[in-house]
């Protein structure tokens, strides 16, 4: 595949680098906004050599799978002239841009827009989660095999520091996506953010005259770690609200510098006494729900969560668990840095192997058997998108059968307690990032995934008849 033939074919069905208003990428999709859907042709998009599938949201979100879904967005970032993850420069986009997302956002429904721009805030981010997590947790298999014979040597201490820096901070770079996601400044999100790091320099956290400051309302102490990255994605975005009205009311001759500043004195005060003590009531509230779901339904929880997450994959809809995810890889949190939700969705791809064996094993249809031959081996390393958008979720039957499949990976992960260390990877790969020692059992439940998509599509999931209509077979 020629990347740079394809990023300019691509720009070329977007509508040209005078439509685009924004250029990011996840782990396997290039994600694009547009000013118009008018110049947009999906149907040749989906036809470019690599595209595995395209998701329509509030951005076109294509997908090229792993490792690819970079070059590419390096190639187009070359075309547009758009940073990565930044919006075109002018005021009048940056409107039109906004302005669609609260339109879209009203369209689909309040939670769904809220979701998908919490997805926003946190797509950037991922490499450095993944990176920082694997750091994590492959230093603390070190530390354990060497009995702590590395510690107090410097290079090995300066890579366990990026890997402690990215947690420490995130709330940083989560206030600054989060108020530029949101249409204001991301410094001014950014610092905002910063309240919610648990950094003993803090002017608040001192003590004077051997008292700690004691805050209005709680009569306790500010404690930043207790709402962390929700209160700091709540600021970041609440800073955006803020500054956007700030700015209307504000003297165009004062503007530069009264509107961020009033906006920062405001925002500190509603940090600290309100949006921390909401962000740690949203945060518990996620442990309790998490704690629910995985200990107090056990296997039931475990069979609904690995069933039910190829769906929000199918729109796009996944990378809204990031910051839950984040938390839970968290060494300072509840979990220890031990993410036990992450296996278990990881099951999801397991489920799509088992299907797609099912489907070529048993149709006669070879356009078919072509697309899940090539689809399979990538399927295995954990890329479910080529057997999901040019397989399954088109016939739809087994793409029901790949989820209930699914759902039996997803309880033998959560009766084997099996927890992962960091995101990244999934398919064999994943036991790159499970737990040291359970990588046999994360295996064995990955195996019970693939098995129980293969045996419902099996019996449940092949209609020849819908094959032959999807998939025309050759004059």
């Amino acid at each position: 595949m020629d990347i740079n033939n394809v990023s300019r074919e691509l720009l070329a069905k977007l509508g040209g680098a005078s439509n685009i208003v924004t250029n990011d990428a996840c782990a396997s999709r290039l994600r694009v906004s547009v000013r118009t859907m008018d110049c947009v042709d999906v149907e040749a998009i989906r036809n470019i050599d690599g595209v595995m599938g395209v998701v329509e949201s509030d951005t076109l979100q294509i997908v090229f799978g792993p490792g690819v879904v970079n070059k590419v967005l390096d190639a187009f970032i070359e075309l547009t002239g758009i940073p990565q993850g930044a919006r075109s420069d002018s005021d009048v986009e940056l409107r039109a841009a906004r302005n669609k997302s609260v339109r879209d956002a009203k369209q689909g429904g309040v939670v769904r827009g809220m979701l998908k721009h919490v997805a926003n805030v946190f797509v950037p981010l991922l490499p450095g989660i993944v990176a920082a997590g694997l750091i994590n947790g492959l230093t603390n298999v070190v530390n354990v095999w060497t009995h702590g014979a590395m510690s107090g040597v410097w290079w090995y201490e300066s890579i366990r520091s990026l890997g402690w820096a990215l947690f420490a901070y995130l709330p940083i770079f989560a206030g600054y996506n989060a108020a530029r996601e949101f249409g204001g400044s991301p410094i001014l999100g950014g610092i905002v953010g910063a309240l919610c790091v648990a950094n003993s320099s803090m002017p608040l956290l001192q003590e004077y005259g051997g008292n700690s400051v004691i805050l209005p309302m709680t009569g306790n102490p500010y404690n930043p770690a207790h709402g962390g990255l929700v209160a700091a994605l709540l600021a970041g975005g609440a800073c955006a609200w803020l500054e956007r009205r700030v700015r209307k009311v504000m003297p165009s001759f004062v503007d530069t510098f009264a509107s961020p500043l009033i906006t920062l004195i405001v925002m500190g005060f509603a940090v600290v006494v309100a949006l921390q003590p909401l962000g740690d009531v949203l945060t518990s509230g996620v442990y309790a729900a998490m704690e629910f779901v995985y200990s107090g339904l056990g296997v039931l929880g475990g069979y609904m969560l690995a069933a039910g997450f190829l769906p929000l994959v199918s729109v796009g809809m996944h990378t809204a668990l990031t910051p839950i995810h984040a938390m839970l890889n968290d060494p300072s949190g509840p979990t220890g840095g031990i993410n036990y939700l992450l296996p278990v969705l990881m099951m999801a791809g397991g489920g799509q192997v088992g299907a797609g064996a099912a489907l070529y094993l048993k149709s006669k249809n070879q356009r078919l058997r072509g697309y899940v031959r090539d689809a399979i081996p990538v399927g295995v390393l954990g890329v479910g998108e080529p057997l999901m958008y040019a397989v399954t979720l088109p016939l739809g039957r087994p793409f029901v059968t790949a989820c209930l499949g699914a759902g039996v990976g997803g309880v033998i992960a959560t009766a084997l307690h099996v927890g992962a260390v960091s995101q990244g990877a999934s398919g064999l790969f994943g036991v790159l990032i499970v737990q040291p020692n359970q990588q046999v059992a994360y295996v064995v439940a990955l195996l019970g995934a693939v098995i129980g998509g293969f045996v419902l599509t099996w019996f449940f999931g092949v209609d020849d008849e819908r094959i032959d209509e999807v998939y025309p077979p050759a004059p």
